[in-house]
């Protein structure tokens, strides 16, 4: 289920950092910009002149080899994850994120340099309420060949739970997990990134990675470290001396938690699914965790939210005692028959409402509006829908009969389908922005059954009767 929360967030201003990029050995400088609301999180390409801007959407991951890369036909833009785990782990919803070169630096491996460039940009809340998933049944997907595991449940809040297992002593079975967002910073942030030997070795041989040193990844030696190897691993890093030490990685940097490959494997999981392009709600369960199967799953996940948006009313139970019968609404809002066009209120909460309206074969429109084959007028759809609206609006107040609801405009408005005598017509409305100076901005639909209707948008403005 798809629905309308807290205000979008950017940031205030925009703050830069310099570094490396693991792979290309590039210096790159990399400036968090403000972003409008429902821009998202983009990439920018300040080397390129057109066509120079990637959305961070899984339709665009090109491999996931080393990191998650990113590619829109004209550039691509390398290991993208530790970013955009930042900007997520921050609740940042829109933002550009500009480089001047094809790859985020790499920093120390994890993404806190990239923390505090964004809270020193300054996090500030926009006009304009989140979209966010809230699965209502568990999710899977499932990797036969390597055994990894990803799915999530329902819950309020974004808990990850991440467990891994390379079948190797040095590193053994590690798990990690937050149960709200806000730990991100202080206990997954400065987790960085790591590398077995025998992989560090298989990439300096073919020339893959030139930014690395020993303070940006952490290297578990699950074999034997020939001299040849130190030789050539001293070269490599400029180094005067490698060796290992007793908890099996390699020498220059220490731990900063016992779990620190889990944590990583957590942060790389909020980055990735920070693709899907919409914030999600629930426990996310991982077992060996990486960059593959993360995508596969947002993928799965993404498609998912493109069904529920097309089918964004939840199911009715029309058995069920209605959250408010027509006398109640009348409390409400001051239309009365036969101008009341909203019979039953379903559901209402600060932020949405879902009307009802039986639409009978006795309406005052039914002989005049295409006499033989009657159908609703479109203007009374909206009417419907815009009273279902002003129950959202006057709910909002301790004293509701003592305001009137005005609409100032309507906007979009679109009639995709006919209404004919006999249909029960549903109707939800969502607050596209928070309410302020009782100045209200709403998105409606209109359904019979699962057959979308009308829409548009609505704005309107709540005044105090005896300020007319």
């Amino acid at each position: 289920m798809i629905r309308r929360t807290i205000p979008q967030k950017t940031i205030s201003k925009e703050s830069s950092l310099n570094g490396v990029g693991l792979h290309t050995g590039e210096n790159v400088r990399l400036t968090f910009k403000p972003a409008p609301s429902n821009t998202g999180l983009v990439f920018v390409r300040e080397d390129i002149q057109t066509n120079n801007s990637i959305e961070a959407n899984i339709k665009y991951i090109s491999n996931t080899d080393r990191g998650t890369n990113l590619d829109n036909g004209s550039f691509r833009i390398h290991t993208s994850e530790h970013v955009l785990a930042a900007l997520t782990g921050l609740d940042v919803d829109n933002c550009y994120i500009s480089l001047n070169g094809p790859e985020v630096p790499i920093m120390d491996g994890s993404s806190k340099f990239f923390i505090n460039a964004i809270e020193e940009a300054k996090i500030v809340e926009q006009n304009a309420l989140r979209e966010e998933f809230f699965p209502d049944e568990k999710i899977s997907f499932e990797c036969q060949e390597t055994g990894s595991k990803i799915s999530i449940i329902p819950d309020e809040k974004y808990k990850i739970e991440t467990k891994i297992d390379f079948n190797t002593k040095v590193l053994g079975t590690q798990t990690a997990v937050i149960n709200d967002l806000s730990e991100f910073k202080n206990e997954i942030s400065s987790a960085r990134t790591f590398s077995f030997l025998h992989e560090l070795e298989t990439l300096l041989e073919n020339g893959l990675i030139k930014g690395g040193d020993l303070n940006n990844a952490i290297v578990y030696v699950d074999k034997p470290l020939a001299d040849s190897n130190m030789e050539r691993l001293k070269k490599a890093f400029n180094k005067d001396s490698i060796s290992v030490k007793p908890n099996g990685i390699l020498d220059n940097l220490s731990l900063h938690y016992p779990n620190e490959a889990a944590r990583h494997k957590l942060l790389d999981i909020i980055g990735d699914l920070a693709l899907i392009g919409m914030k999600i709600r629930g426990k996310v369960i991982a077992e060996k965790p990486g960059h593959s199967i993360n995508a596969k799953f947002a993928q799965k996940v993404s498609e998912l939210i493109k069904v529920d948006k097309k089918n964004i009313l939840p199911p009715i139970d029309f058995n069920k005692k209605p959250l408010m019968d027509s006398k109640e609404i009348m409390n409400l809002i001051p239309h009365r028959p036969p101008f009341l066009l909203i019979d039953e209120v379903i559901e209402l909460s600060d932020s949405h409402v879902i009307g009802l309206r039986k639409v009978e074969k006795t309406e005052s429109w039914v002989k005049g509006h295409f006499p033989g084959a009657p159908v609703m007028p479109g203007v009374l759809q909206v009417e419907f829908m815009a009273q279902a609206g002003g129950v959202l609006v006057l709910n909002t107040v301790p004293d509701p009969e003592n305001y009137l609801t005005f609409f100032m405009k309507m906007d979009k408005c679109k009639f995709k389908n006919p209404v004919i005598p006999g249909d029960t017509l549903i109707c939800k409305l969502e607050l596209i922005s928070p309410i302020r100076r009782g100045i209200i901005h709403m998105y409606g639909q209109s359904f019979v059954g699962n057959e979308i209707k009308s829409e548009g948008e609505f704005m309107a403005k709540i005044i105090k009767k005896d300020k007319l």
